[in-house]
């Protein structure tokens, strides 16, 4: 588990690094940027960012992570529409389909989870790693550079999705206790890990 969540840090590290260095090299290739409100990418991770801030907490760490990530599964099923619709990579179209396929089962998962529990604890350590890991997202969102190429900027900006996914679930797996959604957890930082690493590569091959 280290060893992944190393790689992944040094995965996002390279993301950040290669957005700074394009800005140097934007002369020379002839790379155009687009500002952040522009960007219909950015603009559905920041809706996203702005309903899970605008959540009423119940401080219960099962309700509220439940919550929580079906409204971040939603941005990431929103983000993948525009994409097939959109974009041009048919690889990329269907990596997208497959989140779309994947997020939306999970979503049910959710749904019938909180059918059957309630509020009947405060966690309030879980609640402040919620609202650092959304912190850390904002942060990083802020340096990003966009260039209005909706495949690129897809891949780009899911990757700090993704992570932001996982930061949560791994904060569940570390002081939540419901069985059914220690599972969700797992399975979402094991695919959603692997698929960070799927779209670092896809950037790699395909660099604007």
């Amino acid at each position: 588990m280290r060893k992944n969540l190393f790689l992944l840090t040094t995965i996002v590290v390279v993301v950040i690094f290669n957005a700074c260095n394009k800005k140097e090299d934007v002369e020379m290739t002839g790379v155009k940027f687009q500002n952040h409100d522009d960007n219909r990418m950015m603009d559905s991770m920041h809706v996203t960012m702005d309903r899970m801030e605008a959540m009423v907490m119940t401080m219960d760490a099962d309700v509220d992570f439940a919550e929580m990530m079906m409204m971040h599964h939603e941005g990431a099923i929103n983000m993948s529409s525009d994409l097939i619709a959109s974009g041009k990579n048919d690889s990329l179209k269907r990596f997208a389909q497959k989140v779309i396929t994947d997020q939306e089962k999970e979503i049910m998962e959710f749904d019938e989870i909180l059918m059957k529990i309630s509020v009947d604890d405060m966690d309030m350590e879980f609640m402040q790693e919620l609202e650092d890991n959304m912190e850390k997202m904002n942060r990083l969102l802020d340096t990003q550079l966009i260039t209005g190429d909706i495949d690129n900027d897809y891949a780009t900006l899911m990757i700090f999705h993704h992570q932001g996914a996982m930061d949560d679930a791994n904060s569940y797996l570390h002081l939540g206790t419901n069985t059914e959604l220690k599972a969700i957890a797992k399975n979402i930082v094991s695919t959603q890990g692997k698929e960070i690493i799927e779209l670092s590569n896809w950037i790699n091959t395909n660099k604007r």
